[in-house]
C-alpha cells in the first residue's frame, strides 16, 4: 500500500524543469548523510519493512471488512435516510426522474450495485421499517457497496500517513481510531452517501500528497498521473454529496498556497515558469474535475427518461424533455374566449372569486374597498373558472385567436361576470401590497384597471400561452404589480381562504401561476378526450444542467425546518448527542449513530495539543529560543498543517448555515482529525521523523537526513490505546449494529452522556430513605 520510509540513492533524472534552488520546504529529501536507519531501534526496523508494513495493512484491512460486515443483513427493514437513497437508487432502474439537493454519482453507484444484484426497481422504500424480506428486495448487495467503499478508507488513512513520513506505528493508530469508530461502521453498513463520500475524501487527500512529493519530478509522466487522480477522485468527492465541495475547497486552498510559493522570487524562477504549473494545476484541479463532474450528471440525465416524482421541481421546458409527463401529454395552445382554471406554482391554490365582499373596515382599522372578493382556494370548484378576453381585434380564425407572451388580456369570473381587477387599496393582510377584486363586466368606468399583461417565464416574443406548461406572471397594466398570494389565512368572513394581492415586484419569483385545466374552448381541435402519446421535446444538457444545480442549492439551503436529532457543529467532536437510525418495539432493538467516545475524544485533545504546540513554538522563536528540532517543526508545519486544514475546512463552514445539521456531517473532519491525531502522538512520544520524504530529483537540495525511533513505547502506548477502543467498541456495539435487543437497564449504561437520546431506556426512580 504505502511506501515505507527508507534511505534513498540520489539519481541522476532529466527533471522537467529548469532549475535552481526550486523548492526548500522542510520536507525535501536527500541521501542520508546524518543518521543511519540501522541506527535504530531492533523493533522500529522490523516495523519499516515493507514486508511488516504490508502485513499491517492486510490485518487492518481484514478487520475492517469483518466488522462492516457483520451482521450486514440485520435489520432487515429500511433504515433512517434509506426511505431516501434506496429509492433514488430504484428509480436509476425504472428510470424514473427524482430530485435531490445532492449530487448524483454516489446514488448512480447504488442504483448500479441494485441492478448487479438482481433489484427490479419496484420498492418504493417508503417508509423505516418496512420489510426488505417480505418484498424480495437484495438489499445486502446494495448495502455492500458503502461496507466495501467504508472498509477501504481504512487502507488509505494508513497509506496518507505512511506517505506523510510517519512510521508504520504512527500510521496505524491513525487508521485505528476509523477502523474501531462505531459512527463510521454504522454508516458504512447502510444505503447512505456518507461512506461513499468519505472514501473519495480520503482518495483525494492520499494523491495529493503524493503529487506533492513529486514537486522535484515536475511535468513528468507519474507527476501529471498524480496530479490528474486527484482531480478526478475529488470530482467523486463533490459528485458523492453536496458537502463534497468542501473538499475542493481543501486542495485549492493547499494549492493556492503551492503556487505562492512558486512565485516567490527568491527561488529562481522566471514568470514563464509559474504560469506552467498554475496552467497545469488548471488542468488537474479545474478543468479534469469539471469535466468528471459533469459526467455525473450526464449518465443521470441519460438515464432517467421518463416521468417521476422529481417533475414538479423542474422546469415547464424541462418536464417535457420527460416520457410521459403530464405537461407534455396534456398541454395546449391557449386561445382567446377559452375557459380556464389557474394555479398558483408554489402553494397550488385556484384563483378564485365568489360574490362576497370584503368588510368596509379590517380589524386594524383600515378601510376596505368593499368589493367582491379574490382568494386562492385549495379545491375544485366553479368559481375557479376564468375566461381570457383579448384587448385587441381578433381575426375570425386561426392562429391569430393564440393567447401570446406580452398580450395584454382581461380575464372574466364566469360565475359572477366580473372582470379581474386590481387598484390602489391595500390588501387585508399586507398593508404594502395591493388588494384584489373584482368589476362588472359592463362598467367601463376602470377599464384600465381590468388590464394585466401576460408574461411567460423564460418566453420569447410571441410565444403561446400553454396549459400546464406554461408558468407565468400576471402583471397590472397601470400600477405594475404581480398577482400573488401566500400561505397566511384571511379571517371567517373569507372562509379562511388564501389571499390574492398585487406584489409590487414585477418580477416576483413567488408570483407564478400556470393554467390547470382547460374547461372550453374556441380551438378547433377541441378539448382532447384521450392522452394522445408526444415525443418528448429535447433541450440542452448544460441548460439542464444549470438549472438543476439553482435548484439543488435553492433547496439545500432551505431545509430548515427542525428534526429532533438535528444538532449543532459545536456539538459534534464532543459526541454530546446521535442519531436514533431505527428501533423494533417488540425486541428492543435499536441503531442509534454514535461515535467511539474514546476516539473522538482522543482527536478533541490532540486538537487542542497541537494548535498549543504551535503557539508556544511561535512564542519561543520569536525571544530567539528553538524548542522543536527543524525537522520535527517542519513535519508538524507541512503535514500536520495540511491535516489541520481539511479538518477545519470540513467543520467550520457548518457554523455559517442555517439548514438541518446532523453529526453525520462530521465524519470527514473526524478523519482529518485522526491523522492530526497521529501526528501529534509522533511528536509526543520522539522528537525524531523520518526526513525528508520527498522523492529525490536531479536540483533537490541537499539536506540531512533522519528517521524515526519510537522504541518500544510507541507499540505499547498504540497498542494500549486501540485495545481501550476496541473495548469501547465492543462496549457499544449493539447500539451500531441494531442488535441484541437492550433491557432498559442495559440501555441506561449505555448511555454515557445524559445528552444522548436513547430509545427503551429503563425510568429511573429515586430511593426513598
Amino acid at each position: 500500500m504505502a511506501s515505507p520510509s527508507r534511505p534513498r540513492q540520489r539519481i541522476k533524472v532529466t527533471p522537467a524543469s529548469t532549475a535552481g534552488n526550486y523548492d526548500q520546504d522542510d520536507d525535501d529529501h536527500v541521501h542520508a548523510v546524518y543518521q543511519s536507519p540501522n541506527s535504530r531501534s531492533a523493533l522500529e526496523r522490523v516495523l519499516d519493512t515493507p514486508k511488516a508494513s504490508a502485513a499491517m495493512v492486510g490485518v487492518l484491512t481484514a478487520i475492517a471488512f469483518a466488522l462492516r460486515f457483520y451482521k450486514i443483513n440485520q435489520p432487515d427493514q429500511v433504515v433512517f435516510d434509506e426511505v431516501h437513497f434506496g429509492k433514488f437508487a430504484s428509480f436509476y432502474i425504472t428510470r424514473e426522474y427524482y430530485f435531490d439537493v445532492h449530487p448524483p454519482f454516489a446514488k448512480l453507484l447504488f442504483g448500479l450495485a441494485g441492478w448487479f444484484v438482481g433489484f427490479d426497481g419496484h420498492f418504493t422504500f417508503e417508509n423505516i421499517g418496512d420489510s426488505y424480506t417480505d418484498n424480495h428486495v437484495p438489499y445486502v448487495g446494495m448495502r455492500a457497496l458503502p461496507a466495501i467503499l467504508g472498509s477501504l478508507t481504512v487502507p488509505v488513512v494508513y497509506a496518507i500517513m505512511k506517505e506523510t513520513g510517519y512510521s508504520t506505528i504512527i500510521a496505524a493508530f491513525s487508521a485505528c481510531i476509523i477502523l474501531f469508530d462505531n459512527a463510521h461502521i454504522a454508516q458504512s453498513r447502510l444505503i447512505l452517501l456518507d461512506a461513499t463520500l468519505v472514501f473519495f475524501m480520503s482518495l483525494t487527500v492520499y494523491s495529493y500528497v503524493r503529487f506533492r512529493k513529486l514537486r522535484y519530478w515536475e511535468f513528468t509522466v507519474e507527476w501529471w498521473s498524480w496530479l490528474i487522480a486527484t482531480g478526478f477522485f475529488m470530482a467523486c468527492t463533490w459528485g458523492a454529496k453536496v458537502n463534497g465541495i468542501l473538499t475542493v475547497a481543501t486542495i485549492g486552498i493547499a494549492v493556492l498556497v503551492d503556487l505562492w510559493d512558486i512565485l516567490d522570487h527568491k527561488k529562481g524562477f522566471t514568470m514563464e515558469h509559474f504560469w506552467k504549473h498554475f496552467m497545469a494545476r488548471a488542468v488537474g484541479l479545474i478543468v479534469v474535475p469539471f469535466i468528471i463532474y459533469l459526467s455525473f450528471f450526464y449518465v443521470h440525465f441519460a438515464v432517467l427518461t421518463r416521468s417521476g416524482t422529481g417533475d414538479s421541481f423542474m422546469s415547464p421546458a424541462f418536464q417535457e424533455t420527460l416520457i410521459g409527463n403530464e405537461l407534455l401529454m396534456n398541454s395546449q395552445e391557449l386561445r382567446y374566449f377559452d375557459v380556464v382554471t389557474m394555479k398558483h406554482k408554489d402553494t397550488k391554490v385556484y384563483l378564485h372569486s365568489h360574490p362576497d365582499r370584503y368588510p368596509l373596515q379590517y380589524d386594524d382599522g383600515r378601510i376596505s374597498s368593499q368589493g367582491q372578493q379574490v382568494t386562492g382556494y385549495g379545491h375544485d370548484d366553479i368559481n375557479n373558472h376564468w375566461q381570457i378576453i383579448p384587448t385587441k381585434a381578433l381575426p375570425e380564425a386561426g392562429r391569430g385567436r393564440v393567447v401570446r407572451h406580452e398580450d395584454v388580456i382581461q380575464l372574466l369570473h364566469i360565475s359572477t361576470q366580473t372582470l379581474l381587477l386590481t387598484h390602489d387599496v391595500a390588501s387585508p393582510l399586507m398593508p404594502t401590497n395591493q388588494e384584489f377584486t373584482t368589476w362588472p363586466k359592463d362598467d367601463h368606468s376602470r377599464h384600465n384597471d381590468t388590464l394585466f399583461y401576460l408574461n411567460i417565464i423564460d418566453a420569447d416574443s410571441e410565444d403561446p400561452w400553454k396549459s400546464k406548461s406554461s408558468y407565468f406572471r400576471l402583471v397590472h397594466g397601470p400600477t405594475r404589480v404581480s398577482m400573488w398570494t401566500h400561505s397566511k389565512q384571511l379571517p371567517e368572513w373569507a372562509f379562511k381562504q388564501q389571499e390574492i394581492n398585487g406584489n409590487k415586484n414585477p418580477t416576483e419569483k413567488t408570483a407564478t401561476w400556470f393554467v390547470d385545466q382547460v374547461i372550453s374552448t374556441e380551438s378547433p381541435e377541441g378539448l382532447s378526450a384521450e392522452q394522445v402519446p408526444k415525443e418528448p421535446k429535447k433541450i440542452s444538457f448544460f441548460r439542464k444542467f444549470a438549472e438543476l444545480q439553482l435548484l439543488m442549492l435553492q433547496h439545500n439551503a432551505g431545509l430548515t425546518s427542525s428534526h429532533p436529532y438535528a444538532s449543532g457543529p459545536i456539538n459534534w467532536p464532543f459526541l454530546i448527542s446521535g442519531i436514533s437510525f431505527w428501533t423494533e418495539n417488540d425486541a428492543q432493538k435499536q441503531i442509534y449513530l454514535i461515535g467511539n467516545i474514546v476516539g473522538w475524544w482522543t482527536c478533541v485533545i490532540a486538537l487542542s495539543i497541537y494548535v498549543g504546540i504551535m503557539g508556544a513554538d511561535l512564542l519561543a522563536r520569536r525571544r530567539g529560543i528553538e524548542p522543536i528540532p527543524e525537522a520535527a517543526r517542519g513535519r508538524l508545519w507541512n503535514s500536520a498543517g495540511f491535516f489541520l486544514l481539511i479538518w477545519a475546512i470540513h467543520y467550520l463552514p457548518f457554523f455559517l448555515m442555517s439548514r438541518q445539521l446532523f453529526i453525520h456531517h462530521y465524519l470527514p473532519s473526524h478523519l482529518a482529525s485522526a491523522l492530526l491525531a497521529g501526528s501529534v502522538l509522533s511528536f509526543i512520544l520522539s522528537d525524531t521523523v523520518n526526513y525528508p520524504i520527498s522523492i529525490v530529483g536531479r536540483w533537490t537540495k541537499l539536506r540531512k537526513s533522519e528517521y524515526a525511533d519510537l522504541g518500544m513505547k510507541g507499540p505499547v502506548v498504540v497498542g494500549v490505546f486501540t485495545f481501550i477502543l476496541f473495548l469501547m467498541f465492543v462496549y457499544m456495539a449493539p447500539l451500531t449494529y441494531g442488535t441484541p435487543g437492550l433491557d432498559g437497564e442495559t440501555v441506561n449504561a449505555k448511555r454515557l452522556l445524559s445528552s444522548w437520546t436513547l430509545h427503551f431506556a429503563a425510568k429511573e426512580t429515586a430511593e426513598v430513605s
